[in-house]
């Protein structure tokens, strides 16, 4: 069923939005004819979520924000559309949950964010220094391990710091994550705020939910690991504090030297460091009563939905986070399937399959097939941070049908999430910062593991990162790459530093490891190497980290890959010379940057 686009056109908006709409459209228009200078037209397009792309000229990158991931059969139909009437038949998952369309042209714009307010989405804010998309673990309400639902807070959260007048020209970008465990898969350990669902015993012996917030985390060239504000925030008093985390950024905040202004760098900057900080967050939070715009109290939205955790069945937990097979034993493709992307456990009997999104794209026929099968099967739908999709509210009954049904659009793999997940950036395809085609070395891991009879094997995770800023977030993998510049017999060359050991649970972060750096064509020989010694030494239920630190680190591991830093002559395999998906020659080519304007 495709979407009726003159319906949702004609579909009337809520007056503050449609103002919204016609104030960006307008200003675009004044823009086109030469009356707002690029600085001013730069800032406000991109606190509308519309990126530059390296292209150049009018291409622009289209971010829309997804709350936690979820997403509606009419918002994926409208993918759709947008992917095959305005971008390039096709549309792509972020690990911040968003949804991204590149090769926009900045005329049509306008009508891509009208249609997009007519389903109930925005780009509002998904680019520029402001609020970010709310981003939540994408098992909340159906994972076994979850203390409570963190999904009427995320949303409750986005709601609230939308077009929030301290979210608007903040000194940097602002990022805040929810886990409904420990276990961390909303990513709460690496984010400017990370909100952590907990419960405490009061002294009289009942026990009270609340969350572990934390700060001043972040990836980029030089990450941080986020820090517990206290050990324990009220639900009452949680909006409050994540207003306090905003003011006090934007009052303390770098507004001189962008490449400095993240939150985590007040944690260097202050004298008292992150004690500090703390400090001066809490005695913000504090007097914030005395505003006419304190948002204490449990929001209304979770009142109304509430937040009752999914439970724990009576039955066995399988893949659940933290749970991953080892190796799938199943021969028949369907119980392979099942035995990989299949997450149960749930006291209410509901059972949750993951999608395969390869690379995180997903095509204009396979948004509107996902659109039937979430109808058909009424299912609730969110993005994961590893760019798939997981599909919930299924029944036992509906895992076959509903595999058949991914089988014929290509979404069917064993082991989304597993080693053949392999999570990338868009890279030098489309942005200015990017040093290296990392989408295509993506691809060329992904074969490899295929081919090497590797791409099932549990526990092990790959990222990558064209350049330095972690967009793949190759810092919290078991083993990440970093796109570099090389230098080989007088050329210039496509290289990749590697990590390993990078992962986070239990509340705590660990990024990875140098190991060593690699031309970019050897990459994938040495990520089927170190899987393959993963898969061979480690015992039942280790994980990639433990098994690492038996294996002697990082450095160790790489030492046995040393012989795979070598480029050949450029008359021998001038391949290594040319980077995936390019023609002529590698050239680092580095644009301006609209993350640092």
């Amino acid at each position: 069923m495709a979407i009726d686009v003159r319906e949702l056109q004609a579909r009337s908006l809520p007056p503050d939005i449609a103002d919204e709409v016609d104030r960006y459209e307008s200003t675009v228009a004044e823009y086109l004819r030469g009356e707002i200078d690029e600085d001013t037209f730069r800032v406000f397009r991109l606190n509308n979520g519309i990126y530059g792309q390296r292209q150049g000229g009018h291409n622009q990158m289209v971010r829309v924000k997804i709350p936690y991931g979820r997403v509606t059969p009419e918002q994926l139909e409208l993918f759709g559309f947008i992917g095959e009437q305005y971008s390039r038949g096709w549309g792509h998952l972020t690990t911040r949950q968003n949804v991204q369309f590149h090769f926009v042209q900045l005329e049509q714009t306008p009508e891509v964010v009208r249609l997009l307010a007519a389903a109930g989405l925005t780009s509002r804010e998904a680019c520029g220094d402001t609020v970010r998309n709310v981003v939540g673990c994408h098992l909340a309400g159906a994972c076994p391990y979850e203390t409570f639902d963190i999904t009427p807070w995320a949303e409750a959260t986005a709601r609230y710091f939308l077009r929030h007048p301290y979210g608007q020209r903040l000194p940097r970008k602002f990022k805040i994550n929810f886990s409904g465990c420990s276990t961390d898969c909303g990513q709460a350990m690496f984010n400017d705020v990370g909100a952590v669902a907990v419960s405490r015993t009061t002294a009289d012996g009942t026990v009270e939910q609340g969350f572990r917030i934390f700060i001043a985390g972040g990836l980029g060239p030089n990450p941080h690991p986020a820090q517990a504000l206290e050990d324990f925030t009220s639900k009452e008093d949680f909006l409050a504090t994540v207003e306090a985390m905003l003011r006090t950024f934007d009052h303390y905040g770098n507004r001189d030297n962008k490449l400095r202004a993240r939150m985590k760098w007040l944690v260097d900057t202050m004298e008292g460091g992150i004690d500090e900080l703390r400090a001066r967050i809490i005695k913000e939070r504090k007097f914030l009563r005395a505003s006419a715009s304190w948002p204490g109290g449990i929001p209304e939205l979770v009142r109304e939905r509430g937040d009752a955790p999914a439970g724990v069945g009576a039955g066995a937990v399988t893949n659940a986070p933290g749970a991953v097979p080892v190796t799938l034993l199943k021969t028949d493709p369907f119980e392979r399937w099942a035995e990989a992307n299949v997450v149960r456990g749930v006291a209410n009997g509901t059972v949750s399959a993951y999608a395969f999104c390869e690379l995180g794209d997903i095509t204009t026929p396979q948004f509107y097939a996902l659109a039937d099968i979430q109808r058909d099967f009424n299912l609730d739908v969110r993005i994961t941070n590893r760019q798939n999709l997981v599909l919930r509210d299924l029944t036992e009954g509906d895992l076959r049908p509903l595999y058949d049904r991914l089988l014929e659009i290509g979404m069917a793999a064993p082991g989304a999430e597993l080693a053949r997940d392999v999570v990338s950036c868009p890279g030098a395809d489309t942005c200015n910062l990017s040093v290296t085609q990392s989408r295509g070395l993506a691809s060329a891991i992904g074969e490899a593991l295929e081919e090497s009879g590797l791409a099932e094997v549990g526990g092990v995770r790959v990222n990558i990162s064209g350049c330095t800023n972690s967009c793949g977030q190759h810092h919290i993998s078991d083993i990440g790459f970093l796109g570099i510049e090389r230098r080989a017999h007088g050329q210039a060359a496509p290289g990749y530093q590697m990590l390993l050991g990078g992962h986070l649970g239990d509340q705590q972060v660990e990024f990875g490891n140098k190991a060593l750096k690699l031309p970019a064509k050897n990459a994938p020989q040495a990520v089927v190497r170190v899987v393959g010694q993963f898969a061979s030494e480690r015992t039942a239920g280790e994980t990639f980290a433990h098994w690492l630190e038996r294996a002697g680190g990082a450095k160790q591991v790489g030492k046995a890959l040393i012989e795979l830093d070598a480029f050949p002559e450029p008359s021998v395999d001038p391949d290594f010379y040319v980077d995936y998906g390019e023609t002529g020659p590698y050239v680092k080519e580095i644009g301006e940057s609209e993350c640092a304007t």
